[in-house]
């Protein structure tokens, strides 16, 4: 198994308290800590408006930080969980990546999505087109990525996009192009694109829900025609842990403490419910062998939310030291 790290960018309320000058520097102290650890990769979230509901808070835009990092890492690879196709043209969305795979020597993977965030969609006057339409820009915005990353242009009339001799060099130094994570369990059209196009795919990592979707996913390989076991399957996965689960309610308690003068205790709460009952939530024996058994269902990259990684590491030094090396 392989792993990666969310870096705190505001977005879950992860630097609430910290001024905004200090910010940058928290974020890449994390990112060249993971660098040196046992981390493949270091992510961040493509969105704009704080959840779990929008506030004033500082949510710090994704690709700005792909290049930031590029340019302080030297090992992790480097990705977004997910780009959302429609906040950016997909031929400039392909030149940006581009350029960042360069800056960091050939590190950057590309998180892609169909987007669902509907108040930042329409506060930054994106509209909020149907399920079908964003899946349908999806398709087509792929289709470009892939085409300007391998032939240097790209064309294409389509019923969302149309781009024509789009040029995009230098290409990136990876061969074959930025490796596609397809995010997202969305099984007629989302998989299917999955499917068509990525080397990688994020999805319910609950035993039952990442048993679910992997046998939806092969069954649109079978239609479609790819290989399904070429296809690394990831998920991702909110931490809390501690030693004894006494430690693991403090943990909770203390994201709960930090959210709840900003959003109000009921969506505090309702927030937390992501946590509760989790594969990693619990102590490191918990952890290990949640993770052990979806590990044996194809699990094979886990993606960590740590949320009081910009105030405290300790359990992201336990996660390291007692959880991963019995997964890797």
């Amino acid at each position: 198994m392989r792993f990666g790290l969310f870096v705190p960018q505001g977005w879950r309320l992860d630097l609430v308290g910290i001024d905004p000058a200090d910010q940058w520097p928290v974020m890449r102290d994390l990112a060249l800590r993971a660098d040196r650890g046992p981390w493949d990769s270091i992510w961040v979230y493509d969105h704009f408006h704080t959840v779990p509901a929008p506030t004033d808070e500082a949510t710090h835009e994704a690709w700005s930080l792909m290049s930031a990092f590029a340019a302080v890492t030297e090992r992790v690879r480097l990705g977004q969980m997910c780009t959302a196709m429609s906040y950016r043209n997909p031929a400039y969305l392909a030149k940006v990546a581009a350029t960042a795979d360069i800056i960091s020597g050939g590190r950057i993977e590309m998180g892609i999505g169909g987007g669902w965030y509907e108040h930042e969609w329409r506060a930054y006057g994106y509209g909020f087109p149907s399920a079908g339409e964003r899946l349908g820009r999806l398709d087509e915005g792929v289709q470009i990525l892939r085409q300007a990353w391998t032939t240097g242009t790209a064309t294409l009339d389509g019923r969302h996009y149309q781009v024509d001799g789009a040029i995009v060099r230098p290409l990136p130094l990876q061969d074959g192009g930025i490796p596609l994570w397809i995010a997202g369990g969305g099984e007629k059209v989302t998989l299917k694109i999955a499917a068509k196009y990525a080397q990688y795919t994020n999805f319910d990592g609950t035993p039952e829900g990442f048993a679910h979707k992997s046998r939806i996913l092969r069954e649109h390989c079978a239609d479609v025609g790819t290989d399904f076991d070429a296809i690394v399957r990831s998920a991702n996965y909110n931490l809390a842990i501690g030693r004894t689960e006494a430690e693991v309610r403090e943990r909770l308690d203390a994201v709960r403490a930090r959210l709840a003068p900003v959003v109000g205790p009921e969506r505090a709460d309702a927030y937390l419910d992501a946590f509760r009952g989790m594969p990693a939530v619990g102590t490191p024996e918990q952890i290990v062998e949640n993770l052990t058994a979806l590990k044996k269902q194809g699990l094979e990259y886990a993606i960590f939310y740590v949320p009081e990684a910009a105030y405290d590491t300790s359990g992201l030094e336990l996660l390291e030291k007692e959880v991963l090396p019995h997964l890797a």
